[in-house]
């Protein structure tokens, strides 16, 4: 759930990057803070661990002012890839507002990006939370290798079965789709907290 900060009319939002070990989590997140200007962003937080390369999490707030009166602030997250980090995992899904599942295009990544989907959605129900009620996207990563499977078997493959997410292919280390990306689930979390606070208000003055 969004955090409205009424004295300094300054509304949060809170994104994660979710998906299986070195699928491009990680990359995402360092290339969008290495390449934005300082004055708006804020300094990165990593908390590593020996046998993961992604982050445990990160901290970067991109200032807009989209919603009128207020300054929306994005916070974005990644989450460890290892399963022993699992409890990791729920916590950084703790109130999250928006989801990117970052997938591993390459082949022999498919039964690790469906477990890692499955976790995904486990997880989020032991908050009792499903994607049904939270913006995501999916973006299908490393589309530069030669052995990655087709964008629709993955789109076929993560999106059976529930409403249909919107998807990008990425090449995160060069910066291809990622901020596609970040630019779609950000306007998505948006358009949801302005609906929700429009029905609300419409109730109240019922």
């Amino acid at each position: 759930m969004p955090f409205v900060n009424l004295g300094k009319h300054e509304i949060s939002f809170k994104i994660v990057y979710y998906g299986p070990p070195l699928s491009g989590k990680t990359t995402n997140i360092e290339y969008l803070h290495a390449s934005m200007p300082d004055e708006v962003k804020g300094e990165m937080t990593m908390l590593a661990t020996q046998q993961d390369r992604t982050l445990y999490f990160d901290f970067l707030p991109l200032e807009s002012d989209a919603i009128k009166g207020f300054t929306s602030r994005f916070q974005l997250y990644t989450v460890p890839g290892q399963a022993i980090y699992n409890q990791t995992r729920k916590i950084v899904l703790t109130g999250v507002d928006g989801l990117v599942f970052v997938a591993d295009s390459q082949w022999e990544e498919m039964e690790q990006n469906v477990l890692s989907f499955e976790n995904l959605k486990e997880n989020l129900a032991t908050y009792n939370r499903s994607l049904d009620e939270i913006p995501y996207l999916l973006q299908f990563n490393k589309r530069d290798l030669p052995n990655v499977a087709p964008q629709e078997y993955l789109d076929f493959l993560l999106n059976q079965g529930q409403a249909r997410a919107q998807y990008f292919n990425g090449v995160a280390v060069e910066g291809v789709g990622v901020y596609k990306t970040l630019n779609t689930i950000c306007k998505m979390v948006m358009a949801l907290f302005i609906e929700e606070n429009n029905m609300s208000a419409k109730k109240t003055g019922e």
